[in-house]
């Protein structure tokens, strides 16, 4: 570098302001269908998010999972076209459709070149209002969910995440159990018990339709009234449910025995907020990251980095339509059960005990400066705003948040998490009891009751 170069002053870099979502156009069909979009330039395949309100508590206790089947089939034919000829109609035009269900509602995915969006929107009608359940296709979908369902009893992070729930919720609650139902509730189904729920529940009136892309000379309004406008009926009337009730034991551990892991798998978890928390959700999603939610987050600087018991264990704050959950869940090796166990308690405990401004200024850039790419495609834009319909908000929600990010400091960071992490765990376990439960119990962390894997 020449004496005239080191002397070029280099200019000022200002941080990045804060990111905020395109604005949205909203308007409401007479069917009572609210019709979002964002057009957002220079993104030509156009993404389709229908978000239809749908507690799961509305399925006959006999037939949980009926949602989840109902949304998986959506597409096996209709009143005009057999499945054959519904998935050549989708493939001819490029058409990526899906359906899926949480524990608020159906939402709807559809993704497809912008010239072909008027043809796509008439399939995703046919889908939506006159879907024909077919009972080849719907005994095949629940044949598959039935295998599903030992698959996930096989693998240690599913078979974990169920009993999670199973010892969290209390019993009669509709979240202890799992989304796809169980075995003896799917394999009940039928196609005509799929008719009645589907009549009953997927109505337009206060669901939400959102579209994303480049939608520079094109009316969606227009384009939505036609394939949706005549799209009829009322949704039961809802009645919001309390959030789900955690059960009179959840603070305990449950430990469940597979001799020989070679790997052992937690699961922790204690009440959390919802998106509607006073104070707003920003710390929380800082919190996620701070404790858990990186390499260099506090558990895994201790559990990976230091110790080298796991390849990763992650944290996090999450809502659902009602209350929440702060969760840890990840694997360890196996010889390292008890020890790492204990550490990671202890970690998730003296968290209480508050935040340095360090960690917190790096879990706020993160969370904000990573918005722009989280959110930089069309389907992520409209997945975000579906999702949120289902809770009552919009994504002016998402933005007041990052703008909140501002604010977040040591202490707001250390008065969310003591808010509610007050350390009543309740810890699932799964690993070779035989070895490693006596250990556990040392840890005197409460009741450790082993069961079957």
């Amino acid at each position: 570098m020449t004496s005239q170069e080191s002397m070029i002053e280099r200019p000022e870099v200002s941080p990045p302001e804060p990111w905020a979502f395109p604005q949205a156009q909203r308007s409401q069909l007479a069917n009572g269908l609210a019709v979002v979009s964002y057009d957002v330039p220079g993104q030509y395949v156009i993404s389709v998010c229908l978000a239809v309100p749908m507690p799961l508590e509305r399925e006959p206790r006999d037939r949980e999972g009926i949602a989840t089947i109902m949304a998986r089939t959506l597409d096996e034919g209709t009143a005009l076209h057999t499945a054959e000829e519904f998935a050549e109609l989708l493939e001819r035009k490029g058409i990526a459709l899906g359906a899926g269900v949480n524990d608020a509602g159906l939402i709807v995915n559809l993704d497809v070149s912008k010239r072909h969006l008027s043809e796509a929107l008439d399939l995703l009608s046919q889908a939506v209002r006159e879907p024909a359940f077919p009972a080849n296709e719907v005994s095949r979908h629940v044949k598959s969910r039935l295998a599903e369902i030992d698959q996930e009893r096989a693998v240690p992070g599913q078979r974990a995440a169920i009993e999670f729930i199973a010892t969290y919720f209390d019993p009669d609650e509709r979240a202890s159990r799992p989304t796809g139902g169980t075995k003896a509730t799917v394999s009940a189904i039928t196609p005509q018990d799929l008719v009645a729920f589907h009549a009953v529940n997927v109505v337009p009136a206060g669901a939400t339709v959102v579209v994303a892309g480049d939608l520079g000379d094109l009316d969606v309004v227009s384009q939505i009234r036609a394939a949706l406008g005549s799209w009829s009926g009322t949704a039961a009337e809802v009645v919001e449910p309390p959030e789900a009730r955690r059960a009179a034991d959840a603070a305990r551990v449950v430990f469940l025995d597979r001799p020989g892991s070679v790997q052992t798998e937690f699961y922790i978890g204690c009440p959390g907020p919802d998106h509607s928390v006073e104070g707003g959700w920003a710390p929380f999603q800082v919190l996620g990251f701070v404790v858990g939610g990186s390499p260099n987050a506090r558990v895994d600087s201790v559990l990976r980095e230091d110790k080298g018991f796991t390849y990763g264990i992650r944290s996090g704050f999450r809502p659902r339509r009602r209350g929440g959950m702060f969760l840890t869940s990840g694997s360890v090796r196996a010889d390292s059960t008890v020890e790492a166990l204990g550490l990671l308690l202890d970690i998730l405990d003296k968290a209480r005990e508050g935040f340095t401004a360090q960690e917190t200024k790096a879990g706020v850039d993160f969370i904000g400066r990573t918005a722009p790419g989280r959110y930089a495609t069309a389907d992520t834009v409209a997945e975000e705003a579906a999702g949120l319909s289902l809770e009552g908000l919009t994504t002016e929600f998402t933005t007041a948040n990052l703008l909140a990010l501002a604010e977040v400091d040591p202490e707001i960071l250390a008065a969310a998490y003591g808010r509610y992490v007050d350390g009543q765990w309740t810890v699932v376990i799964v690993g070779d009891a035989s070895l490693y439960a006596g250990g556990v119990r040392g840890l005197d962390r409460g009741e450790v009751t082993v069961i079957p894997a």
